[in-house]
C-alpha cells in the first residue's frame, strides 16, 4: 500500500468525496485506512453505570484505499504514487508520477 499513516489524502467518491483529510490509521492486509473527518458514522453508546445516560458519538470508520489519492504539497491535486531509488542507491522515495517531485 503506498499511502501512510499522517499522509493527507482526497477521497475519490462516496459522500465525502472531494473532501482532503490525514490519515490516521492504516491496515495494509486489508488495504484499508481510516482519515481524520471523513466516512463518519453515529455510534449509540449505552450508559456504562446506573445514573449516567446514553450518548451519540460521531467515529470515523475504515475505508477502502483505493477510494483515497495521496495530495501534492506543491499542487494541491491528487497524485499517483511512484516509487525513486535515491542518488546514492540506498535510499527509496515516495515521487509524483506526474509531477515527479517527491511526497
Amino acid at each position: 500500500m503506498k499511502i501512510k499513516k499522517g499522509d493527507t489524502v482526497i477521497m475519490l467518491g462516496g459522500k465525502d468525496r472531494a473532501k482532503t483529510g490525514k490519515v490516521l490509521r492504516t491496515d495494509p492486509e486489508a488495504g484499508k485506512v481510516i482519515v481524520e473527518g471523513l466516512n463518519m458514522v453515529k455510534r449509540h453508546l449505552r450508559p456504562r453505570k446506573a445514573g449516567t445516560k446514553g450518548q451519540i458519538v460521531s467515529i470515523e470508520r475504515w475505508v477502502s484505499a483505493s477510494s483515497v489519492a495521496v495530495v501534492n504539497k506543491d499542487t494541491g491535486k491528487a497524485a499517483r504514487v511512484g516509487w525513486q531509488i535515491g542518488a546514492d542507491g540506498s535510499t527509496k522515495m515516495r515521487i509524483d508520477r506526474k509531477t515527479k517531485t517527491q511526497l
